[in-house]
């Protein structure tokens, strides 16, 4: 999945630049032992960037509160429109390290068609050939959250049908297995005709063209908790699926691609520093799909600042002070 598909992930909500207010009030003090001394990146100079999305934001923000709280000068260059801006601003040299998913890196950056469907296999294949064309290191390990497509359902048809995964699609009667998607998922091979194909059903036949509608990325949570459909294309990290209180259904044929983040880096500056990766190493292990959907869904169900989510958050794993 492309350059599109992060243009809607996490909701594709844009933001605005922090405040200066803001970044000072998030600024935390130098935790007690962020690696083997609290002050081993005093020397360092390290350019952030992120994508504009919500959860994008998020982690970008966690990262340069991690950097500063480890004594580094974290320069903030997050909130960048798109992923290949973001992506050639780091092999271009103009940043440094950014989080990025393994299947944003497989398909859109390396070119590979055929992701794996192991987690820690997927990730390998990114680091080496990742590192191997570009010089960019992922760090190890990447983080578990998975921010891949999903299906979902509203809790009442999740008990009404017994539905627990995709497999259970087929036990919904024809007339009410209908589809909520956006147009990018209704096309691509690995969307809606891929997975109906891999779960046993087919697009005009068992799912007829009219049980599919088609709509924007962010109406597809609100028509499928309303009950415009039964089954809503979602991803899975979105804080909107808490809040309309959805149900996603397990791919247990793992037909859709990882998408787990880790942070790239460029090869040089992590050679420089080396304590950038067990810096990372404590963070990325605590980053669940629980915990990302919600963060995500502080900033976009309750309107917080995305930089004070990060804090707030980095401040209750004992990260920062």
């Amino acid at each position: 999945m492309g350059a599109a598909r992060d243009a809607v992930r996490a909701g594709g909500r844009r933001h605005r630049a922090v405040r200066a207010r803001d970044r000072r009030r998030a600024a935390p003090r130098r935790a007690g032992d962020p690696g083997r001394d609290p002050h081993h990146l005093t020397d360092a100079t390290i350019r952030v960037t992120s994508k504009e999305l919500t959860e994008q934001i998020i982690l970008g923000k966690i990262a340069v509160l991690a950097l500063t709280a480890a004594g580094a000068n974290a320069v903030d260059h997050t909130n960048v429109q798109g992923s290949v801006t973001a992506r050639k601003s780091i092999t271009s040299g103009d940043n440094d390290l950014a989080w990025e998913y393994t299947g944003t890196g497989w398909i859109t950056y390396l070119g590979q068609e055929n992701p794996m469907a192991d987690p820690r296999k997927h990730f390998e294949a990114v680091r080496d050939l990742d590192m191997k064309r570009n010089h960019i290191t992922w760090l190890a390990p990447p983080a578990p959250l998975n921010n891949t497509y999903a299906m979902a359902v509203t809790t009442a048809d999740q008990k009404r049908f017994g539905l627990t995964g995709l497999s259970d699609m087929a036990k919904v009667p024809e007339g009410q297995r209908t589809f909520c998607v956006d147009p990018e998922f209704f096309t691509r091979n690995d969307g809606l005709r891929g997975m109906l194909k891999a779960y046993g059903l087919s697009y005009g036949s068992s799912v007829p063209a009219t049980n599919v509608r088609q709509m924007s990325s962010g109406v597809v949570y609100n028509a499928t908790s309303s009950g415009k459909c039964t089954f809503g294309e979602v991803f899975t990290t979105d804080g909107r699926i808490q809040a309309l209180h959805l149900y996603v259904l397990g791919d247990g044929r793992h037909f859709f691609p990882n998408y787990n983040p880790a942070i790239t880096v460029r090869d040089s500056v992590l050679r420089a520093h080396p304590e950038l990766t067990g810096l990372f190493a404590k963070i990325s292990p605590r980053l669940t799909t629980g915990v990302m959907r919600n963060l995500n869904s502080k900033v976009d169900v309750n309107g917080d600042d995305p930089v004070l989510v990060a804090r707030d958050w980095m401040r209750e794993q004992g990260l920062v002070k």
